[in-house]
């Protein structure tokens, strides 16, 4: 058992950094947490109270002249990369400007589709630090002549789009349900002005039925980061690939029609 003394000199340790530790709260508790991309390391202290007993500390080094305040004899102290917990350390208030909450993103612009037929524009907290912690993010997606941004999911955001100009074809399904249920699937054409949701985490997918005009679509999700994952991409074109016989067992088809499947290029639309 360690000594009184070792463990009051980890509620020391641990006051001392409490102050500084990222939780996560569903509502903010500032006015804002503008992603730090530049953030530096933490320190790791780490108390060994015997052989197979120890505490491991971590915290943000706010101030490099400080790195020595404990002694080396105490603690093994090192510099390890930025603990992220559920997003990005804040940016010292001081330090934000009116540029970590704007982006010229054109979003005005039509981009050009690719071999699906799509190209998503997504401005997320990689692109404007400012979302951090904020649970939201706004997407511009163009869809060429019976062009689709293909079944997908986001795993961490509900999205709800407005159709811009044209026609979609939109859907999704729901989650398994107890047998002899079969997944729930939802769908409905969109004019100019509709308005659709996705729930979180549920494929979903839209496809311009017009073989003459393109569509666009804006999106919105809550999420600073929602994620992407395109089914046929993930299951078809993962590095490195998942098994065929896995594949085989699991779609019901031969191993060559398989094969052929991950042979194939599978386009990323999201950019």
């Amino acid at each position: 058992m360690a000594s009184s003394s070792s463990f009051l000199l980890l509620a020391a340790l641990l006051a001392l950094v409490s102050w500084q530790a990222t939780a996560f709260d569903p509502s903010p508790l500032q006015d804002f947490c503008v992603a730090d991309m530049n953030s530096p390391g933490t320190i790791r202290f780490v108390i060994m109270f015997s052989p197979n007993t120890y505490v491991e500390i971590y915290f943000r080094k706010l101030y490099p002249s400080r790195n020595n305040f404990v002694k080396s004899e105490l603690t093994c102290i090192s510099l390890v990369p930025p603990v992220r917990v559920n997003g990005f350390v804040c940016k010292n208030p001081m330090e934000v400007n009116a540029d970590d909450f704007f982006k010229a993103a054109n979003l005005d612009k039509p981009r050009l589709p690719n071999k699906v037929g799509s190209n998503v524009t997504l401005i997320n907290v990689m692109q404007i630090a400012g979302l951090n912690t904020l649970g939201i993010s706004i997407a511009r997606i163009d869809y060429a002549p019976l062009g689709q941004n293909p079944p997908h999911t986001h795993p961490r955001a509900t999205e709800i789009l407005t159709v811009l100009e044209g026609t979609l074809y939109v859907g999704f399904v729901t989650s398994n349900q107890p047998a002899p249920n079969k997944n729930k699937f939802f769908s409905k054409v969109l004019n100019k002005g509709d308005v659709f949701v996705f729930p979180v985490g549920l494929i979903h997918f839209q496809f311009n039925p017009n073989p003459h005009q393109p569509a666009v679509a804006i999106a919105t999700l809550s999420s600073q980061n929602p994620g992407a994952i395109t089914i046929a991409n993930a299951v078809f074109g993962s590095d490195p690939p998942i098994s065929d016989d896995v594949l085989a067992k699991a779609f019901q088809v031969e191993k060559n029609t398989i094969d052929y499947l991950q042979a194939q290029f599978w386009e990323n639309n999201h950019y």
